[in-house]
């Protein structure tokens, strides 16, 4: 049952990782007015704005990673002590 939660929790950390890209890319575009800094050929982008935008994606991705690692294991805590009660 383990390897369905981890499984359950890599989906999860997909899915959810895929929103957060996408949730930062909303939030840049209406913040700053342009597209964010993520074509490898446009060098119209700042440095400084390059960035600012992989500091904010690296935060909003690791705490979503953090989040989605700890609501896992909450989970396999709580099946396996539901378990062993009945």
């Amino acid at each position: 049952m383990n390897s369905i939660f981890k499984l359950m929790g890599v989906g999860l950390g997909i899915v959810s990782g895929l929103i957060g890209t996408q949730v930062v890319d909303l939030i840049w575009k209406r913040v700053t007015g342009n597209e964010p800094p993520k074509d490898k050929e446009g060098l119209e982008n700042s440095l400084r704005s390059a960035l600012v935008f992989a500091v904010i994606s690296g935060a909003v991705s690791t705490t979503i990673r953090v989040l989605t690692n700890r609501t896992t294991q909450k989970a396999i805590h709580r099946y396996q002590r539901t378990r062993h009660l009945t």
